[in-house]
């Protein structure tokens, strides 16, 4: 049997992933804080499998707990895993020197930490009982270079990319039939971008070329580039460790 987890599933790519696997057939398990009715009315009205877990993934300890939970679930019936590690923050937004430590740990624990916890957890049950998972751990392009005022967004990021690329020689080398991948979706029309064009010019000084950027209509939307997403990890090919950007896929 196969599994999708998707975390951020709530709204944005998260929830777009989610509705795909479900129209594709394969049970969804959904983490985030706060559920979506709709996700849920669309499993049942696909007849497709469907959990939520409420989980505040800033915190270390509820991502252990709560993915433990998970695996022990899903392994007992697991062939396929797919695992798309979604969910991130762009906050702060600020200048070195004016960031704000509170909101510099939690963009550090959602978009780096819990894809590591939770990518370690999944490895290692599959080993544990010889299934196969897939992970795409999202990415963007602000993790390849850098820019005034994503100083942890960019880190984080760039740091995502690493743990990727190193983790994937690892299960090749190993001879694992696991994956990991990153994917990096390009510019959405989601909350995220609502929240950079929010930010000031002192903040983020190109912070008009994101307004232009909604104003053009340039944001893709979530579910054209899940729709990309979903197809890739369910490809019967895939290279371990490897970067996929949107562009080249649509």
């Amino acid at each position: 049997m196969n599994y999708a987890i998707v975390t951020g599933a709530s709204k944005g790519l998260g929830a777009s992933a989610a509705q795909r696997f479900i129209s594709e057939g394969i049970p969804v398990i959904s983490v985030s804080r706060n559920e979506n009715s709709a996700l849920k009315q669309a499993a049942e009205s696909a007849g497709v499998s469907y959990t939520h877990y409420s989980c505040d993934l800033s915190s270390a300890q509820q991502v252990q707990s709560v993915f433990a939970q998970i695996c022990d679930d899903v392994f007992q019936h697991a062939e396929n895993v797919y695992v798309i590690n979604n969910a991130g923050v762009i906050e702060p937004i600020d200048v070195t020197g004016e960031l704000d430590p509170v909101l510099v740990q939690r963009n550090i624990q959602v978009n780096l930490s819990s894809p590591i916890l939770i990518s370690n957890l999944f490895l290692q049950k599959a080993k544990e009982t010889g299934s196969r998972v897939i992970i795409a751990n999202v990415t963007s392009g602000a993790g390849e270079r850098p820019i005034q005022g994503w100083s942890i967004y960019c880190s984080t990021k760039a740091a995502v990319n690493m743990f990727t690329m190193t983790t994937g020689l690892e299960l090749q080398n190993s001879g694992s039939s696991s994956k990991v991948i990153a994917f990096s979706p390009g510019i959405m029309d989601t909350d995220m971008q609502v929240t950079i064009r929010s930010s000031s010019e002192e903040a983020f000084a190109d912070v008009n070329t994101f307004r232009n950027y909604k104003e053009s209509g340039s944001l893709r939307s979530p579910d054209t580039v899940a729709s990309a997403l979903v197809k890739l990890v369910l490809a019967d090919h895939l290279d371990n460790g490897k970067i996929y950007n949107v562009n080249n896929l649509l």
